[in-house]
């Protein structure tokens, strides 16, 4: 195949771009199987969820089905029209990484800074997880209330404002979907854990383990979206 390496640079765009072209071009047939995510990462010279993304980003757009523990499918697009609904989107795993680089100092300065009140909204929004995983729905305004009461008690407008632009960007069609394959009870109990864990180093105003902690968790959080296709949980 005529594929061809990458810059880092919105990585999933471009390898979506390039299988893009080549399904257009007919290299794939309709309902034939593309190469496995190992193999194209290969070939592309790019890591294997940065392909994930690209793929993701495809069956957004409607040109393949995942059909997890089987393959990506081309799926027949003679009858219908598009351009790519998400070029602007920002990749989720880029996402994490930068929560993780700016998370890790909020986390710092919450516990060097932050007031008791401030404490207390993080205690409260763990409290609503723990509520609201306990009736098996997704925590996600609990877990969106404790990273922004750790920003908040920076004191810091722009830092605010570029964490709830972090939150805002998982309602992207790629992020969604992303979640849906890979985010489950079991792993959101395991998040609750690891917040519990930011939020005893903030409490004891212990800045080096506040960031280690919120490091930690953007770590695992990475690793639950690189996970093998075939622990995720069916679509």
């Amino acid at each position: 195949m005529p594929l061809q390496t990458v810059e880092p640079q919105r990585l999933y765009r471009q390898i979506a771009d390039q299988l893009r072209g080549l399904i257009g071009k007919g290299e794939f047939d309709v309902g034939a199987r593309i190469p496995a995510e190992r193999d194209l990462a290969k070939q592309l010279g790019v890591s294997r969820p940065s392909v994930r993304e690209a793929l993701i980003a495809l069956e957004v757009e409607g040109w393949v089905e995942i059909r997890t523990g089987s393959g990506v499918y081309v799926l027949d697009r003679s009858h219908r029209t598009s351009t790519p609904a998400s070029g602007t989107e920002w990749g989720p795993l880029e996402i994490i990484r930068a929560r993780r680089m700016v998370e890790g100092e909020t986390a710092a300065t919450a516990a060097q800074h932050g007031k008791r009140k401030d404490v207390d909204a993080m205690r409260r929004a763990i409290q609503m997880m723990r509520e609201l995983a306990a009736r098996n729905e997704v925590p996600h305004e609990g877990d969106r209330a404790f990273h922004l009461a750790i920003v908040n008690a920076c004191g810091n407008v722009v830092l605010t404002e570029t964490v709830q632009a972090f939150w805002e960007s998982r309602q992207g069609p790629i992020f969604a979907r992303m979640i849906d394959y890979f985010e489950t009870m079991d792993s959101w109990q395991a998040a609750i854990g690891e917040h519990e864990a930011i939020l005893d180093a903030i409490a004891a105003r212990d800045a080096a383990a506040a960031r280690e902690a919120m490091h930690q968790h953007m770590d695992k959080f990475h690793q639950r979206f690189s996970a093998s296709w075939r622990r995720a949980k069916a679509s």
